[in-house]
């Protein structure tokens, strides 16, 4: 494959590294060559890159395979994850998934990304479910504003919810920006 079919999404091997496209642009300029302005995300250490990739140089495509496993518990630093379909047990280090820690439950099932052997990190859904285990009380009638406060979730994730969330609810988070959504139905 060459640079001119990149799209977002898609995942390549370039210079040792394994790079997800997050967004891309073919440039014309006046003067020079075509190339493509590229904006992906290192799959090794989570970094956000912008590159520049002349137009039709070869790039190869990289493999990335993803299994459904339970989260089962923590291990010190690492996290033991167990294959739905096999019962293998893998474990991560918390280094590679610190910023899914702060949504993930024992039990909880997820997608696990892997390069060849090498364990990439994990996938999580877009919401999860939580349960609040701490937050002050809300003020009775006070709906007029907009008014938050902070909840603490059973990860240990600090997250603001509206006033009438109470300890013992569980509530929706996105995982993309680590926001409260709704109540769960």
């Amino acid at each position: 494959m060459t640079s001119n079919d990149f799209k977002n999404g898609l995942t390549i091997e370039y210079e040792g590294k394994i790079l997800k496209i997050l967004e891309f642009m073919h440039v014309k300029p006046g003067k020079g060559n075509t190339f493509v302005r590229t904006r992906v995300r290192d799959l090794r250490s989570g970094a956000v890159l912008d590159m520049r990739f002349d137009a039709g140089i070869k790039i190869e495509p990289a493999q990335i395979d993803k299994h459904e496993m339970q989260y089962l518990y923590a291990d010190g630093q690492n996290h033991v994850f167990m294959n739905m379909e096999t019962y293998e047990q893998v474990e991560i280090p918390g280094s590679h998934i610190e910023d899914e820690l702060r949504f993930l439950v024992e039990n909880m099932i997820v997608k696990v990304t892997c390069f060849k052997d090498e364990i990439l990190g994990i996938d999580l859904d877009d919401k999860v479910v939580l349960e609040v285990v701490d937050c002050v009380p809300g003020v009775k009638g006070d709906t007029k504003t907009n008014a938050t406060k902070d909840a603490t979730l059973e990860t240990g994730y600090v997250v603001k919810v509206p006033l009438f969330i109470e300890k013992g609810e569980r509530i929706i988070v996105s995982t993309e920006n680590g926001t409260y959504v709704s109540r769960e139905k």
